[in-house]
């Protein structure tokens, strides 16, 4: 486990889709925390991947995402854990930052299978949401107990940043305040 490095990390964005939102607890918090990191990790030059589970029965991702994701093509799923859809990759990264719905199914699932094959995972908790509170902590408990660090947004951020005085730092710095 370690600190997050802009050239070991690719940001996973796991279904942040139409038919979640009235059901997801925070669902704007949680789009809009997924939006600070993608408009980040863009910044940092990091990679992103974004996933829809059943989009025909489940919808896209939100339209608020649409900009940040400008040029990422989402991967379609079945499987509740991205890391074991079709097309998934991280460029050969050795961290990976998860967010996304729900925490206890595809976010949890996804970390750990990513933990399985020896990548060192960071779950954004102020970036994922389930159904329930109870739900949402039992999938961050378990991931942590597995070996994923759960941190936060902004931490994480400032992570990738690593250090102030540049326009990268400037730029992520106005994302998060």
């Amino acid at each position: 486990m370690s600190v997050l490095a802009r050239d070991r990390a690719a940001l996973v964005v796991v279904d942040v889709q139409e038919a979640f939102r009235p059901a997801v607890l925070d669902f704007e918090r949680v789009t809009q925390n997924a939006e600070r990191l993608i408009r980040g990790a863009r910044i940092l030059g990091i990679p992103v991947v974004v996933t829809e589970q059943y989009p025909r029965g489940l919808g896209s991702t939100v339209a608020e995402l649409a900009e940040a994701l400008e040029g990422v093509e989402p991967i379609e799923k079945v499987c509740f854990s991205a890391a074991a859809a079709a097309g998934f990759s991280i460029d050969g990264r050795e961290q990976a930052l998860v967010c996304g719905i729900e925490t206890h199914v595809c976010v949890s699932q996804t970390a750990h299978d990513l933990l399985g094959r020896g990548i060192d995972v960071h779950v954004a908790r102020d970036a994922v949401s389930s159904r329930t509170e109870e739900n949402r902590e039992v999938g961050l408990r378990k991931m942590e107990r597995a070996g994923a660090v759960v941190t936060s947004v902004e931490t994480a951020l400032f992570e990738l940043v690593g250090a102030a005085g540049t326009d990268e730092f400037k730029q992520v710095q106005g994302l998060v305040k």
